[in-house]
C-alpha cells in the first residue's frame, strides 16, 4: 500500500564517516561523499567525492569523482575529476586524474598520469596535438 522510495543523498551531502579513532578493513561502494579521518584498508567505489582529512591514514585501490589527501595515501586512486593534495597530504602510488591541484608542501611519490574524461568514454591519456609520443588522439 505505502511504497517506500529509497532516497539517494546529494553528492555533496557525506553518508560515510570512518572517525579519527576508528581503524576499518574492506570495500566501500556508495553514490556520495566519503570523509575519512581514521584508518582505512580495501578498496572505495563511489560516484562522488572522497576527503582524506589530516589524520587519515589508508591504504587502498580508489575510484571516486573528486578526491582530496590532506593525510597519507598509499595505493592506487583514480578521479574523473580533480584530485586534490593539501599541504599535509602524502601520496605513495599511482595516480589516474582529469585535473591536479598541488599545495606548497604536499608529498607525492610514484606514477602520475593526467586522462581526459569524457561522458560516456574511458579515460584517455592526456596528450599535446603535435607531439611524437605515439599515441593516436581519439576524435
Amino acid at each position: 500500500m505505502f511504497k517506500r522510495t529509497p532516497r539517494e543523498a546529494p553528492p555533496g551531502k557525506v553518508s560515510t564517516i570512518i572517525g579519527e579513532d576508528a581503524c576499518f578493513k574492506g570495500s566501500i561502494k556508495t553514490k556520495s561523499l566519503i570523509r575519512i579521518d581514521g584508518e582505512m584498508e580495501g578498496d572505495i567505489t563511489t560516484q562522488g567525492d572522497v576527503v582524506i582529512g589530516e589524520s587519515g591514514k589508508v591504504k587502498l585501490d580508489l575510484k571516486a569523482r573528486n578526491i582530496t589527501i590532506a593525510g597519507r595515501f598509499d595505493g592506487s586512486l583514480e578521479a574523473e575529476g580533480k584530485l586534490e593534495i593539501r599541504g599535509s597530504g602524502v601520496i605513495l602510488g599511482s595516480v589516474k586524474a582529469n585535473g591536479l591541484i598541488v599545495d606548497d608542501g604536499a608529498v607525492f611519490s610514484g606514477n602520475m598520469e593526467i586522462c581526459v574524461y569524457t561522458e560516456g568514454a574511458a579515460a584517455l591519456p592526456f596528450q599535446e596535438k603535435g607531439s611524437d609520443s605515439g599515441i593516436e588522439e581519439k576524435t
